[in-house]
């Protein structure tokens, strides 16, 4: 049976605990389903018209069918601020929620970059399931300061980080490039960066990206990995300080985006904006998504 505390966990995400009994009957089923046809994949809806390839086991697909939108905040962030014309950049994509998101629940145009071959094959999966190839240029490999080659653990689900010295362990050996070199001048309106620790070195590989006024806002995850790397969280935070930035977190049932006052979340992903009167009005405008029978 599930695990108490996972249930705990998943009891209160945002948008089970609204309907608190009647998510745990789901949750407890998929539970039972998973385990007696392990090995299968699932296709559960996802927001608006997209859909999600779950496999059991796979935290960054499981959650998702599991909570409707594993990561709310930042997950209805984009729901409520991204159009049809934009462009999203995911990089550190996994098997590529946000990417569905952008493609299959708004129409905008995605660049995902994602470099472990089996998320990358998941990643396809869920490009192909919706039909949305004509608007993800999805690219198996990493993003950094400068080209060339990085080795990453390769079985840690969404946990896979570079490996620096010598590889012990499963571990793959991947391209490399920097993201403005990647966007050869197209600008993403937002940016999304989760690469357990490697953040940093992305940033620092994205100098012409981050001062264009296109940029809008950046997802970023800040959850001390990079001290495996020498990397401060500080700096990073201050990189995006620096190019007009400011750290906020957001409420997407109130279309409300909270000041944090110059500080960030260091225990997962932080919001940064810049230009907030284009992306109040944004937000403000933009039609209810639809996540399992929520209109928000």
């Amino acid at each position: 049976m599930i695990d108490i505390k996972l249930l705990r966990y998943l009891t209160a995400h945002p948008l089970n605990r609204r309907t608190r009994f009647r998510s745990i009957l789901p949750i407890v089923c998929w539970s039972i389903a998973t385990r007696l046809v392990p090995g299968c994949q699932f296709i559960v809806p996802f927001a608006n018209n997209a859909r999600l390839v779950v496999t059991p086991g796979r935290w960054g697909s499981e959650a998702n069918a599991l909570c409707g939108l594993h990561e709310f905040n930042d997950m209805g962030f984009l729901l409520h601020f991204l159009r049809s014309t934009d462009l999203f950049c995911d990089i550190g994509a996994n098997i590529g929620a946000y990417t569905v998101l952008a493609s299959a629940g708004i129409g905008a145009r995605s660049l995902a970059f994602e470099p472990i071959e089996s998320s990358y094959a998941e990643l396809r999966k869920n490009v192909d399931v919706n039909q949305i190839a004509e608007l993800v240029d999805a690219r198996r490999m990493g993003v950094g300061k400068a080209l060339g080659k990085l080795t990453l653990t390769s079985q840690k689900d969404t946990m896979n980080h570079v490996v620096m010295g010598t590889a012990t362990g499963p571990n793959e050996t991947v391209d490399v490039d920097t993201l403005d070199r990647a966007l050869a001048g197209r600008m993403p309106a937002l940016l999304k960066v989760d690469v357990e620790g490697w953040e940093h070195e992305v940033l620092q590989g994205a100098a012409s990206t981050l001062r264009h006024p296109d940029l809008l806002a950046v997802i970023i995850e800040l959850n001390q990995s990079g001290n495996r790397y020498g990397f401060s969280d500080e700096d990073i935070h201050q990189t995006l300080i620096n190019h007009g930035f400011s750290s906020h977190w957001y409420k997407p049932f109130e279309r409300q985006l909270i000041d944090l006052g110059g500080k960030y979340n260091a225990s997962g992903n932080t919001l940064y904006v810049r230009n907030s009167e284009i992306i109040g009005e944004r937000l403000r405008n933009a039609p209810p998504f639809r996540v399992r029978d929520f209109y928000i």
